[in-house]
């Protein structure tokens, strides 16, 4: 029987970039695995207000579409809830070209060598924001699992998608990967990391950008939270 692979990409208000997203994902594709192995695509528009959703249609097999805006991780979740695949792979809508380049995390996953691999981006320019919700994030995952990563917010992902189930449902929000992190290591997942060119647009020093910093920290800190009290006591 030949392997299966669940694209899912979450969107809100991406309509300017998600039609290249997954333009330049199903060429690369199909070029890549061809007959090789079954593959779907889902997007999940998590209550856009634009035309995201009119926007992915042509080009994805699965599509489903939130009434309201309920974050990141449910919106993964409802495309895990539709996905069919043995391995599930997260791609962030706003990867543009470089969102092929996402392939080569279902290797090790196909080669039966882990349970989850994560995609180490490159270091992004100046503008590119703060590293203190990374720093957070990083600190919290060591402390609460004893996992060191190098790439802690990343959302560009692929799991086995039996071993997913045996973590249960995501957290919500933005502080989805954090918490996936920790429950994968928790539950003694092989997690492998590799640097891949992925690039995706930047949240400068500007006012949104203070604003979305501002809400990542609190989402990825209230993840934190919950996990440290679902801690095991010693």
């Amino acid at each position: 029987m030949k392997p299966s692979i669940s694209i899912i990409i979450p969107a809100w208000n991406e309509e300017h970039t998600i039609s290249r997203t997954l333009r330049y994902l199903q060429e690369s594709a199909e070029l890549a695995w061809e007959d090789e192995l079954y593959y779907e695509i889902i997007v999940v528009d998590d209550g856009s207000r634009d035309k995201t959703y009119e926007t992915a249609w042509p080009w994805v097999d699965k599509l489903v579409r939130h009434d309201r805006r309920r974050g990141k991780g449910a919106a993964l979740q409802s495309g895990i809830e539709q996905a069919r695949g043995d391995v599930l792979l997260f791609i962030d809508a706003d990867v543009q070209a470089s969102a092929g380049h996402a392939l080569v995390l279902t290797e090790p996953l196909l080669r039966q060598e882990a349970d989850m691999v994560i995609a180490k981006l490159p270091r992004s320019g100046a503008k590119a924001g703060f590293g203190l919700v990374k720093g957070l994030a990083s600190r919290g995952i060591y402390r609460l699992s004893g996992y060191q990563t190098g790439a802690p917010l990343s959302g560009q992902r692929a799991l086995r998608a039996d071993r997913l189930r045996e973590l249960g449902s995501l957290a919500r929000g933005f502080g989805v990967e954090v918490a996936l992190t920790i429950d994968a290591a928790r539950h003694g997942l092989r997690i492998v990391e590799l640097d891949v060119p992925i690039s995706h647009r930047e949240t400068g020093r500007d006012w949104h950008g203070f604003v979305h910093r501002g809400k990542q920290f609190v989402a990825v800190g209230a993840a934190l939270l919950t996990r440290w009290k679902q801690r095991k006591p010693v």
